[in-house]
């Protein structure tokens, strides 16, 4: 039986760092240690050291001297080669950290529901090309239980959802997560033009609509009309269902039923034909916010795009009042 092959002797990468190879490329660029110390700004002994202890750690002579400089051995040649590639990979790789953290470049994906696409997001994203026109924002559109289970699945950075008073928020619960208040939205009615109520001179109550055909969001999101129905003493009789308002406002102008609109959506609402909007007592405003994890909102460009949000929602108009939100 022949005897068997010697296994060739293993080399431990830890041997190797990026300095040691940034300083053989620094001996192959400049032919002397002298030279090569001070380019890495280092002392002649220390780089005299260095080598020597990686000599040991490898096992093979890296250097030879010739006169009075010093040449790269054949295993020399080949550390200085894979140096140059990586210590421009490490520059590489500290520019682009750089730029995310200054902002020059960076990716935010944002999730936002309808009506703050509509208002909010523009203004904001707006905002961010002229600060920062480095940084790319990509944006889906959601309801908040899709855009919560989006953030919490690392699908998106941030998320814009809103809640209504007692009403637990669509998606489920906010603990863990960063919010910012973004705007409190007022709710009207959206009425069809030849609705009894839709001119009358004496305020509305939602009660007085209890026998009317409602137009509602998803089963997931119309929790707070059937709240608003239930404080008048009535439950509402939903017969179409969309999350899409310039639906919702299609079906009001046909006169196929009324339906509950947030404030972000009164500026449509007022454009359409054979729609009349109004206040009614017994609604409740809801709360907008923007969401994220405490780890992204680390990150610079998440938290300038929750910075730009804010200041978005800043500049749109009151539903009562017509003056900025504060």
């Amino acid at each position: 039986m022949p005897p068997a092959a010697l296994a060739p002797p293993a080399l431990d990468p830890r041997a190797l760092d990026v300095q040691a190879l940034r300083l053989m490329r620094a001996i192959a660029d400049h032919g002397s240690l002298t030279a090569a110390a001070a380019a890495i700004g280092s002392s002649q002994p220390a780089v005299s050291q260095h080598v020597r202890r990686l000599e040991r750690r490898l096992g093979t002579a890296l250097l030879e001297r010739v006169g009075r400089g010093v040449r790269l051995t054949e295993a020399g040649r080949v550390l200085a080669h894979h140096g140059a590639t990586v210590t421009a990979a490490v520059g590489a790789a500290a520019a682009e950290v750089l730029s995310l953290t200054t902002l020059r470049s960076g990716r935010v994906r944002l999730v936002a529901f309808p009506s703050a696409t509509a208002t909010i997001v523009p203004r904001a994203l707006a905002d961010l090309r002229e600060r920062h026109p480095g940084l790319a924002v990509t944006l889906d559109e959601a309801e908040p239980p899709q855009a919560l289970e989006a953030l919490r699945t690392a699908a998106c950075d941030v998320a814009l959802v809103f809640a209504y008073p007692g009403v637990p928020t669509a998606g489920g619960d906010l603990d863990g997560l960063v919010t910012r208040h973004l705007v409190d939205d007022g709710t009207v009615v959206a009425l069809p033009e030849a609705h009894p109520a839709a001119h009358a001179g004496d305020g509305l109550d939602l009660a007085d609509l209890a026998d009317d055909v409602w137009i509602a969001g998803c089963p997931r999101c119309r929790g707070h009309l059937l709240a608003a129905g239930s404080s008048r003493g009535f439950t509402p009789r939903i017969a179409y269902a969309t999350d899409d308002y310039v639906a919702v406002l299609g079906l009001v102008a046909a006169g196929l039923g009324v339906a509950l609109l947030p404030g972000l959506v009164l500026p449509t609402a007022l454009r359409t034909p054979g729609v009349v909007v109004r206040p009614a007592s017994g609604t409740a405003d809801r709360t907008v916010h923007a969401v994220t994890t405490p780890d992204l909102l680390r990150v610079p460009a998440v938290a300038a795009t929750l910075d730009a949000l804010v200041a978005a929602a800043r500049t749109l108009p009151s539903l009562a009042s017509g003056r900025p939100h504060a």
